[in-house]
């Protein structure tokens, strides 16, 4: 039935022109964990990217795209709708992480797949007579839910898994073998199959429209990449700058991939007549998951994966169609995964999906207009990720209208205003300034969220924070503090690790801990701070117990040094709160402050 319906809308809003030529080809290619800044033609110049370099310079190069959500299976589910993901009730990767006692609030849990109910763009393309191949990453459900029940006729490596099971033949795990590569020559490399089964399929339909989805796994972890790219690349990696030696080798291939697809187009003569599309799901990896060193950097984007800022979001988009596309654009306009399937409906001559009343309209606006040089009118774009990510975020959702970028954590409500044409590193909070602007998009934010259904987090009730160690010490890193004011924050990345930006003195951090019988604590803080900043005297409070230290010029803000400040008594048993709040800021910052200890005084 729904193929069906699928079918009779595509027959009824295709034009007659179209229907007489032959519709374009569709090659969609979807990067894993590939931010926006680790290709070449978006001005990184470690990672080695000449064909997708090549790929922009022969098409567009959107210079402002955004994933619809800084993890991958929401996104992945937008890319195949055009809806925002939260209408189907994706939020967060398949499953997702855990709720745990460190936790303020509990998790809406995700629906586990996307629902057939939902109309994908293999099923609108096979319903036009398309061809259609899904070959790579799925992670949109597992038995019943894969590829093949969503409109793809062919599925080579795509299951409910959010990771390979190996990057390597054979390419299989405890847990089975990778669909479709069931046979392989002793350690070929997945991204290399993965193109050569794509090059098949382009073979076997060259005689007829055909949709290729190659949703690679690179450059996702675990990072494994052939040890003589590898080796190509400086080593040993440093933190705070693109090095990741395997990271680059795994984009290498990645290019290499893209460069096989475009180059079997050309040799078919199918070039002309294909639509290709080079994305990827969110922003990359910025911070360290278990790993020594994290696989890159999203500057000037703030943070990476996993966070509402634009180091989660920003994403590349790269589109090729020389019929329609001319060589060497670059769109401004604030494209996002939502827009590819308007985009390509529009392409193949399906009409806009919705439109007349036949199905519910799509979130997405078709980007061709732009390549016609007709402007396409403002719009708002929304997030909705209420969880604790891997990467160290916390519950939030984000609004961006014109310039500005708004966001809003669900824990306490804090808020946050960016001025994106002035400070896309989004290093400057005016939620103070311009609280006109605040009320009006945080009213915009919560409609569009009853609009989706957006499920909310909702308080844990076995919230039990920073509880003491074995021998009664309680640790308090920045990472678990709450931040109050408009410029100190917690920075995740490896090389920084700490409560930084405490330029306002009246801005402050609070500490949530669990002390499981009353008494006195040595208070030792780790604290580092440039020079002409140190002096500001720094209040640590718990309820009525006070103490005040002065912060120590330690030659660095990441020159950390553990000092030993003075005693707090804990009255009681139970959750309280340690209040980090400056009284004087001589100097142009406070201090950075990577963790405070609370030792027993015996």
């Amino acid at each position: 039935m729904r193929l069906a319906v699928a079918a009779a809308l595509v027959l009824a809003s295709a034009s007659p022109a179209l229907a007489q030529a032959r519709r374009p080809n569709v090659v969609l290619i979807v990067a894993d964990d590939l931010g926006q800044r680790d290709l070449g033609c978006y001005g990184s110049s470690f990672h080695r990217t000449p064909h997708l370099d090549a790929l922009a310079k022969a098409g567009a190069r959107f210079t402002d795209c955004s994933s619809s959500c800084p993890v991958c299976s929401p996104t992945r589910a937008s890319i195949l709708t055009g809806m925002y993901p939260q209408r189907f009730g994706i939020t967060d990767w398949l499953p997702g992480r855990p709720d745990n006692p460190a936790q303020m609030l509990r998790r809406p849990v995700p629906t586990m797949q996307l629902p057939l109910e939902a109309v994908t763009l293999a099923e609108r393309l096979r319903a036009a007579g398309y061809a259609t191949a899904h070959v790579g990453k799925w992670h949109l459900g597992g038995e019943g839910f894969g590829p093949e029940a969503q409109g793809f006729d062919v599925n080579v490596a795509g299951d409910h898994t959010g990771t390979p099971m190996s990057y390597f033949a054979p390419f299989q795990s405890k847990k089975g073998v990778m669909r479709g590569l069931e046979t392989a020559p002793p350690g070929e490399y997945l991204t290399d199959r993965l193109t050569a089964e794509a090059e098949r399929f382009i073979d076997r339909n060259k005689d007829r429209p055909f949709f290729l989805y190659l949703a690679h796994y690179a450059p996702h972890t675990p990072l494994r990449a052939p040890a003589d790219v590898v080796a190509r690349y400086p080593a040993p990696p440093v933190h705070g700058r693109q090095s990741n030696a395997t990271y680059a080798a795994m984009i290498e291939r990645l290019d290499a991939s893209v460069g096989r697809v475009v180059a079997k187009l050309d040799e078919l003569k199918l070039g002309d007549n294909t639509l290709v599309i080079f994305t990827s799901d969110n922003g990359g990896l910025a911070t360290l998951e278990g790993m020594p060193f994290a696989p890159t950097i999203n500057s000037p984007f703030r943070e990476g994966k996993g966070y509402l800022y634009e180091g989660g979001l920003r994403i590349p988009l790269l589109v090729k169609w020389p019929a329609v596309v001319k060589p060497g654009t670059a769109p401004t306009f604030a494209a996002c995964s939502i827009d590819l399937v308007p985009t390509v409906v529009e392409a193949y001559g399906g009409g806009v999906p919705g439109e007349g009343g036949r199905e519910r309209p799509v979130d997405g606006v078709s980007l061709l207009p732009l390549f016609r040089g007709q402007p396409l009118p403002a719009r708002n774009l929304f997030w909705h990720y209420p969880h604790y990510a891997n990467q160290g975020s916390r519950p939030g959702g984000a609004v961006r209208s014109g310039p500005w970028k708004f966001v809003e954590f669900y824990e306490t409500g804090r808020r946050e205003l960016f001025d994106l044409s002035k400070d896309v590193s989004e290093s400057r909070n005016l939620a103070a300034d311009r609280p006109e602007v605040v009320k009006d998009l945080a009213a915009k934010l919560d409609t569009w969220r009853k609009d989706v259904g957006a499920k909310m987090p909702t308080p844990n009730p076995d919230y039990r924070p920073n509880p003491p160690d074995k021998d009664g010490s309680i640790t308090l890193h920045a990472r678990t503090a709450q931040v109050f004011g408009t410029m100190l924050r917690f920075e995740p990345l490896p090389h920084k690790n700490t409560l930084g930006f405490w330029v306002n003195r009246d801005d402050h951090a609070a500490f949530e801990f669990t002390a499981t019988e009353p008494g006195t604590f040595r208070v030792e803080v780790l604290q580092g701070c440039g020079k002409g900043s140190g002096g500001a005297e720094v209040e640590l409070a718990v309820g009525d117990a006070k103490l005040t230290f002065a912060v120590k010029d330690t030659g660095g803000f990441q020159a950390f040094e553990a000092r030993d400040v003075g005693t707090l008594r804990v009255a009681a048993a139970g959750r309280h709160t340690l209040t980090v709040r400056a009284r004087t800021k001589p100097g142009p910052a406070v201090m950075d402050l990577r963790q405070v200890v609370l030792r027993p005084v015996r």
